[in-house]
């Protein structure tokens, strides 16, 4: 099934600084803050929602075609989905801005400094769900305010099935804003704190919300997650992983299991089960993008966990 994952494609720029900020960094100073840390790693990431549901959803063996902005530098990116079989229709190049990005510098007791760049992603909303042909299945996931708004009432009015996921791009909206997206919304699928947060902006209880679609996902991190539908509860236990290393793009590895499963017609059980074990197989190496999905791998890993078959 052809799926169209609206989102943001970015550039993550990881730095670990072999100290700690507190011991360079005086308390009583911040009002003329002016400081240097001398980098030891630097390491360059492909990230962004869209590109990261794409990476995993095509190597699981499905039909993603990207919907995204890149700024004057992302041929690269282009390339690299193309390369790896994500269809590149919905992608444009926005002249006169870099791709966003994000520059983030560890310290070693895990504090972060990060500086977010937006650039072609708040040229999102030219873009429109009619440019790609074919299309069958979605997702919005966090990309610029304007572009968000769009494609959720572009899926809407398609009467084609969509996947909202408003994820770290909830701060931007209003409450009447968020209740409209998600009575437009076919599922919807936030984290546990998105969820309260969801909830206090809407003035909506969770069981509210979830009565507005035909299923609603909550992750728990480690705790596994819920699916919400028709009523009934499936609870979804966390698949142990090899290693824990990087939780960066999990929820957007999980995202891509969920879309496989409604694209294949599978229960939600099944499709909760797979959705866990691509989180499972992700956290166990850095970045978003640069672990295995090998369906045979994929396979061995959910019958283990769950003692049945998934494909």
């Amino acid at each position: 099934m052809r799926t169209l994952v609206c989102g943001s494609l970015a550039f993550d720029t990881i730095m670990v600084f072999p100290d700690r900020f507190a011991r360079h960094i005086l308390p009583d100073q911040t009002h003329m803050l002016s400081v240097s840390f001398q980098i030891a790693e630097m390491r360059r990431e492909w990230g962004g929602c869209a590109g990261n549901i794409a990476y995993n959803l095509s190597a699981l063996g499905g039909d993603p075609v990207v919907m995204a902005t890149l700024g004057d530098d992302g041929g690269p990116y282009r390339e690299r989905l193309t390369a790896g079989g994500v269809g590149t229709e919905g992608v444009r190049t926005i002249a006169g801005t870099y791709t966003a990005q994000a520059f983030i510098i560890t310290d070693l007791g895990d504090n972060q400094i990060t500086a977010f760049h937006p650039g072609a992603m708040n040229h999102s909303h030219v873009s429109s769900i009619g440019d790609v042909a074919g299309i069958e299945l979605g997702i919005v996931a966090p990309d610029g305010k304007d572009g968000m708004l769009a494609h959720v009432r572009q899926f809407a009015d398609a009467g084609i099935p969509f996947v909202f996921d408003p994820g770290q791009g909830l701060p931007l909206f209003g409450g009447d804003e968020l209740t409209a997206m998600i009575e437009r919304a076919t599922y919807l699928t936030v984290n546990d704190y998105e969820a309260k947060l969801l909830s206090e902006k809407t003035g909506l209880n969770p069981a509210e919300i979830a009565a507005r679609v035909d299923a609603m996902v909550v992750t728990k991190g480690g705790e596994g997650s819920v699916i919400h539908a028709k009523g009934k509860t499936y609870a979804i236990p966390a698949v142990s992983p090899e290693a824990i290393v990087d939780p960066t793009g999990c929820g957007d590895a999980y995202r891509a299991g969920l879309l496989y499963g409604i694209a294949q017609g599978f229960d939600w059980d099944r499709t909760g089960r797979l959705a866990a074990v691509l989180g499972s197989i992700k956290i166990a190496s850095r970045g978003g993008q640069n672990h295995e999905v090998d369906r045979d791998k994929v396979a061995a890993l959910y019958s283990k966990s769950f003692g049945e078959h998934v494909f």
